[in-house]
């Protein structure tokens, strides 16, 4: 079963990049083009990674991390932050507020690529795999 990747992103070419090189390296890859359709994938899916942009209209990634980590269903979920957020001490904020790693824009591919493939020989073993129907409230 090849790891599931979500990518919560509201710029589609970034959407389409990254799934375009997931998919490419083997990995089953969901995106989301906003933080809404993004929560009801995380729960329906139970991906292995999120990929989170945190500067999304509507709902940013920081209130999506909030419900993500605030739902029993959802909490143990790994949560990535893809951002242009790159000033001292935003790493750290941005890790208090939920998220479990850090990138910033424009995004080092190889970086990422190699994290992404550390992770999941790491955590192999213990990617969630529930099955849980849609919910078509995702608050």
């Amino acid at each position: 079963m090849k790891p599931t990747i979500l990518i919560v992103e509201d710029d589609s070419r970034n959407r389409k990049l990254l799934t375009d090189l997931l998919t490419l390296k083997g990995y089953a890859v969901l995106d989301a083009p906003n933080g809404s359709t993004g929560i009801g994938l995380a729960r329906a899916h139970s991906p292995g990674l999120i990929l989170m942009d945190i500067q999304m209209p509507e709902m940013d990634g920081f209130e999506v991390v909030r419900i993500l980590k605030g739902d029993p269903q959802t909490r143990a979920l790994i949560v990535w932050a893809l951002t242009s957020y790159a000033m001292p001490g935003d790493e750290d904020r941005i890790r208090a507020k939920g998220c479990d790693g850090y990138f910033t824009k424009p995004l080092d591919l190889r970086d990422l690529l190699a994290r992404i493939e550390r992770h999941f020989g790491a955590h192999a073993q213990t990617q969630v795999t529930r099955e849980r129907p849609y919910e078509s409230s995702c608050l």
